[in-house]
C-alpha cells in the first residue's frame, strides 16, 4: 500500500471514529448533566419578600435534577406577587398572606408552600431594651404604637423612661404588614408611621436606629447560618397572655429553632405565623410549573428548617398535593 493510500485510510478511520463518539451538544435531552431529565422552560416569580429565600433555595435545589429549566425570582411584595401573576407577567406569584376572595374570582389559584411568622424587630442598643423584654407588647400597645400615640418608650410602656420610639411600617402592599396588623385587628393601610420599602428596607432602618421598631419575616430578622439575630437587632417580645410581664414559656425568641418550635405547638398565636403561598393564574398548565409545585410540596419541604421557615404538616401537603391532580 503506498503512502498515500494509508494516509486516506487513516483519515477515513479517524473520521468513523469522531461520528461514533457519543454527542454532548445536540444530543438526548438531559445528556450533557447526565441526568436524562427532559423538561425544559421558564419558571418566573415575583412577590413577597416573605417567600423569596425560599423560593431561591427551592430553585437551586430543583435545576439539580432538571438543569434545563431556568428561573427568573424577584421580591417586590405580595401585592405585587399577586397583581403580576393576574397580569400573566409571571407564572407563579410569592404571597405571605392568606388569598382574598375577590382575587379568587379574578383567577387566582393558591397552593401553601411553608410556614412563617412576623417578628417585632428592635435595635439592640435600645436603652431600655432589657425592660422592654421582660415587659413585651400587648396587642392594645402595639395598636398604638402604629397609631403614632407614642413618643417615648415610656409613655408606651408605663415608664418614666425619655427614650423616643421610632416606629416603621412597610411601604409595600404586603403580606407582612398585612399579617402583623391582623394580629390586633388591623390593616395594613391603617398603620401609621414611616414607611420602608421592603423586608431588608425595614430591618436595615431598625438596625440605623436605636429608638427604632418595626416588624419581619423571620428570614430577615435571623441570620440562617447562626441560627441567631442579626448584628444590631433584637426581638420584641409578644405579651401572648397580656399579663405584663413575659413569661418563661412566652421567651422563645433566642433561635430560629426556639422560634420554630413555639410557632409549631401554638404559643406564638397565628397571626402573626402564617402559611405562605404560591400562587397562578388558574389551575397551572406548563409541565414545569407543575413538576416545581410538586417539587415544593414534597422533597423541597425538607430545606425550610436550614433555610428558617416551617414545613406543612403531612395532612397539609397531600390537601394542597390533591389541588394539583
Amino acid at each position: 500500500m503506498g503512502k498515500a493510500s494509508v494516509i486516506l485510510l487513516a483519515g477515513i478511520l479517524l473520521c468513523n471514529a469522531c461520528s461514533n463518539k457519543p454527542q454532548r451538544d445536540g444530543g438526548s435531552e438531559g445528556a450533557a448533566s447526565g441526568t436524562g431529565d427532559g423538561l425544559r422552560g421558564e419558571i418566573q416569580l415575583s412577590g413577597a419578600f416573605a417567600l423569596y429565600p425560599m423560593a431561591v433555595k427551592w430553585a437551586e435545589e430543583f435545576k439539580k435534577t432538571h438543569p434545563h429549566v431556568r428561573f427568573d425570582v424577584s421580591g417586590g411584595g405580595a401585592g405585587k406577587g399577586m397583581t403580576d401573576v393576574l397580569a400573566g407577567v409571571v407564572d407563579i406569584g410569592m404571597v405571605s398572606r392568606e388569598i382574598y376572595p375577590e382575587e379568587t374570582n379574578k383567577g387566582a389559584f393558591g397552593i401553601a408552600t411553608v410556614k412563617d411568622a412576623v417578628v417585632l424587630t428592635i435595635n439592640a442598643g435600645n436603652p431600655d431594651l432589657a425592660s422592654l423584654k421582660k415587659i413585651g407588647l400587648k396587642k392594645s400597645t402595639a395598636r398604638r404604637l402604629w397609631n403614632g400615640e407614642f413618643k417615648t418608650w415610656g409613655e408606651a410602656l408605663g415608664t418614666d423612661s425619655k427614650v423616643p420610639v421610632h416606629v416603621f411600617t412597610r411601604s409595600d402592599a404586603c403580606g407582612a404588614a398585612a399579617t402583623f396588623a391582623a394580629w390586633f385587628d388591623a390593616r395594613q393601610e391603617q398603620l401609621k408611621a414611616t414607611a420602608v420599602f421592603g423586608d431588608p428596607g425595614v430591618a436595615d432602618a431598625v438596625r440605623k436606629d436605636k429608638a427604632g421598631v418595626g416588624y419581619n419575616n423571620i428570614a430577615y430578622a435571623y441570620d440562617q447560618k447562626t441560627k441567631k439575630t442579626y448584628a444590631g437587632i433584637d426581638i420584641l417580645p409578644l405579651d401572648v397572655n397580656e399579663n405584663g410581664v413575659i413569661e418563661p414559656e412566652e421567651d422563645f425568641y433566642q433561635s430560629t429553632e426556639s422560634l420554630i418550635e413555639a410557632i409549631n405547638d401554638g404559643r406564638y398565636p397565628s397571626p402573626p405565623a402564617r402559611d405562605l403561598y404560591f400562587v397562578t393564574h388558574g389551575k397551572p398548565t406548563k409541565p414545569e410549573v407543575i413538576a416545581f409545585l410538586e417539587y415544593v410540596l414534597s422533597e423541597g419541604q425538607q430545606f425550610a428548617g436550614e433555610t428558617g421557615y416551617i414545613r406543612l404538616s403531612d395532612a397539609k401537603l397531600e390537601e394542597e398535593l390533591r389541588k394539583l391532580n
